[in-house]
């Protein structure tokens, strides 16, 4: 019966995947050596043979042959060895198999319990390393149990993947059986045991599934050079290509948008917008801010934020719905930025025109008379007084009145 339960023990342990022989011999030698410690005291003067092809062991006892034994565990006296005819002399070694009874039941139990124990531990130490090396990939599986704080994921092998609340997009909705796409975030262990975390909100699932879609980005001639997201709401994605050939926002959007609406929808239709990148801050935000229209910024703004100025009626486009595009420009950049409404000023606001666009109402000479004096635009001639004018340009009073009204209507709501 032991032997049949070892023989067993022996077949669950060779079946074993992704294990190298030498480690499989010496963890089968240290079950039994552990064994042997326990029933004889030591396990130093054994010698232990394992045949894991027919799930057989033999274990050899060695002692010194000595005329008076002082230490029965590792001495035999020579009248002992020679009581059978044998004929050994004194300081030489006998070699004595160990019948496996000699553990007792409780000793096969426990080799078989060590070495299940062992197994088990390997197991867990190759699930640990085969998902640590996949952290960053995207994972697909079937849900076979959720609840309210995760849902659980089978692999090919049958080992659990968590994908928890945290890492679900807001407002998703999984069944059992549905199949799931995510990103393997982390790989943790707790009480031994591997934890494998899968993520549906990280940064790098959208860069993934870009590279999956996108071929010059799985190619390298596209690089995604930042990805920020509000899950569920809205991304932005900036990218770059080497090559001046490749418009690399229509490359990754596609023909009538034919790339990305895959990834819109697994996304549960998270808007994304994809963005020519650069290392210049202020063009960076203007892109990123696009539709809306800047009228400054301000990099240096206080507690290190960014200010941005808009007219009124671009601010709602600039901020976005909820704030998350405002938001988003501001982790594409690492700073907080603030929108702040800048208000037209009248005058001030607008913009000169050349004296040179008025040659259908004013006579050449005329604007030849202003130019005399300095003055090229509408408003440099309307800064000056009508005295003036008259007196530096040598022109009558009625013609400076006259240029005068035409200049100002030009200005007038």
């Amino acid at each position: 019966m032991e032997k049949t339960e070892l023989r067993d023990a022996f077949a669950e342990f060779k079946n074993l995947k992704n294990i190298d022989r030498p480690t499989m011999m010496g963890v089968l030698e240290d079950v039994f050596r552990t064994q042997l410690a326990k029933t004889y005291g030591t396990s130093d003067n054994f010698d232990i043979i394992i045949n894991i092809d027919k799930g057989d062991c033999e274990i050899y006892r060695n002692r010194e042959v000595v005329e008076e034994v002082e230490d029965p565990d590792t001495q035999i006296s020579l009248a002992e060895v020679n009581a059978d005819g044998d004929d050994y002399e004194i300081g030489e070694t006998y070699a004595e198999k160990v019948d496996m009874k000699s553990f007792g039941r409780r000793g096969i139990l426990n080799i078989r319990q060590n070495l299940q124990g062992r197994i088990m531990d390997i197991e867990k130490a190759n699930l640990y390393n085969k998902y640590i090396a996949k952290i960053g990939e995207i994972f697909t599986g079937e849900i076979y149990q959720k609840n309210s704080r995760e849902v659980l994921i089978l692999d090919e092998d049958g080992n659990e993947l968590r994908l928890p609340k945290s890492e679900q997009i807001p407002g998703e909705h999984f069944k059992k059986n549905d199949t799931v796409r995510a990103i393997i975030k982390s790989v943790e262990m707790r009480n031994t045991t591997p934890y494998i975390i899968l993520s549906r909100t990280s940064n790098e699932f959208l860069e993934k599934l870009f590279e999956q879609e996108v071929p010059e980005i799985y190619d390298g001639l596209i690089t995604i050079k930042k990805v920020v997201r509000i899950p569920g709401e809205r991304a932005k994605v900036a990218v770059e290509s080497y090559d001046e050939r490749i418009d690399p926002i229509g490359a990754c959007i596609g023909v009538k948008g034919a790339r990305i609406i895959g990834i819109v929808r697994e996304l549960r239709n998270e808007n994304i917008d994809v963005l020519q990148w650069t290392n210049n801050t202020q063009l960076l935000i203007q892109r990123a801010l696009s539709p809306a229209k800047i009228s400054s910024i301000d990099l240096n703004g206080e507690d290190g934020k960014i200010k941005v100025y808009m007219l009124p009626d671009e601010v709602k486009k600039g901020i976005g719905k909820g704030g998350c595009n405002i938001k988003l420009a501001g982790m594409l950049v690492d700073k907080e930025i603030e929108v702040w409404r800048e208000l037209p000023q009248q005058d001030e606001e607008e913009e000169d025109v050349l004296l040179s666009e008025f040659e259908n109402e004013i006579e050449p000479w005329i604007i030849d008379k202003l130019h005399s004096i300095g003055c090229d635009t509408a408003k440099s001639v309307l800064a000056l007084s009508p005295e003036d004018i008259a007196k530096r340009a040598d022109l009558e009073d009625e013609t400076v009145e006259e240029v005068l009204r035409i200049l100002q209507s030009e200005f007038e709501e």
